[in-house]
């Protein structure tokens, strides 16, 4: 930088001191702002005036009033002020990221199953903290900068490596009080009963009534919804009867909230995988993906 483009950037006190004054239209609410003095501030104004060439604030009285080159200069040093704090956040979230693991996830399973496990893993690797993002669909993780996803599918996600966790099994369930209403013994009392449907699993209900042979029953009627958690809460509001990942439910069954009316589950073809980048060795990507499947081990025993 030679020093004709030095005489035209001041000091980041300056630029400081007049976001605030323009922002507040008052000397004494920025230099209250700054930790500064009114006269601090007044100086640091008739810097960037000599820089600018031109006046930025009418004095009037105890009042200033940003001129028309002030109101564009406010306008331009506000967003690229944020711009440095945003830079600064990052480079800082950076210099922490050694230990901190960067995962992307998908947002029902991180809710209800993940997150409720997370205190275990902390406490057997307190030196590790995590980022969570939410991602549905395969991306590329290098390109994104994550050290793992979780993906739901097929083993299909080229350049990386996909580590099973869990099989994806659906169970029925209902509320106590749906099923009183009811009289359901087993999913095949259902004949009339409401199915709840998620969007994503399209065929769920066809293929479960299909595998315990529950001929003659409409699978397509009933209620649909977009995403996992709202079926839950039509199952618990008694509107009829849930097919849900087995995962996603245990605590509901255990509490009682939740009934499961047939004990014939559906495996799907799709599992849930621990993903990372193909040549990556890392200690704590090793030691998150090992907890996952051990977690997911011992829930499905």
């Amino acid at each position: 930088m030679d020093s004709l483009q030095r005489r035209y950037i001041p000091s980041m006190s300056a630029m400081r001191s007049f976001e605030a004054a323009a922002r507040h239209q008052s000397f004494t609410l920025a230099a209250k702002e700054l930790n500064l003095t009114q006269s601090a501030i007044s100086r640091q104004v008739k810097e960037m005036e000599q820089i600018v060439g031109a006046q930025l604030f009418r004095r009037t009285g105890r009042e200033v009033i940003l001129t028309r080159a002030g109101t564009r200069l406010a306008a331009d040093l506000g967003s690229e002020l944020d711009n440095i704090r945003r830079v600064m956040m990052r480079a800082v979230s950076a210099g922490n990221m050694n230990s901190t693991l960067r995962v992307a996830t998908l947002p029902t399973f991180a809710t209800l199953w993940l997150i409720p496990r997370l205190p275990d893993f902390f406490k057997k690797h307190p030196d590790i903290e995590i980022s969570f993002s939410t991602r549905l669909e395969p991306f590329d993780l290098a390109e994104e900068n994550f050290d793992l996803a979780i993906h739901f599918g097929q083993q299909n996600w080229p350049n990386t490596q996909m580590r099973k966790f869990f099989s994806e099994r659906m169970i029925p369930v209902a509320s106590p009080t749906f099923v009183s209403q009811q009289n359901i013994q087993t999913i095949k009392d259902a004949k009339e009963a409401p199915l709840l449907h998620t969007s994503s699993r399209p065929t769920a209900w066809h293929d479960y009534l299909e595998k315990i042979e529950f001929e003659g029953r409409p699978y397509l009627t009933g209620r649909y919804f977009d995403q996992f958690s709202m079926v839950i809460s039509a199952v618990e509001a008694s509107l009829g009867i849930g097919l849900l990942p087995k995962y996603l439910v245990e605590k509901e069954i255990s509490e009682g909230h939740l009934i499961v009316i047939d004990d014939e589950e559906l495996v799907t073809a799709n599992s849930y995988y621990c993903v990372t980048p193909i040549d990556q060795e890392d200690d704590n990507v090793e030691n998150f993906c090992s907890w996952m499947i051990e977690e997911a081990s011992a829930a499905d025993s």
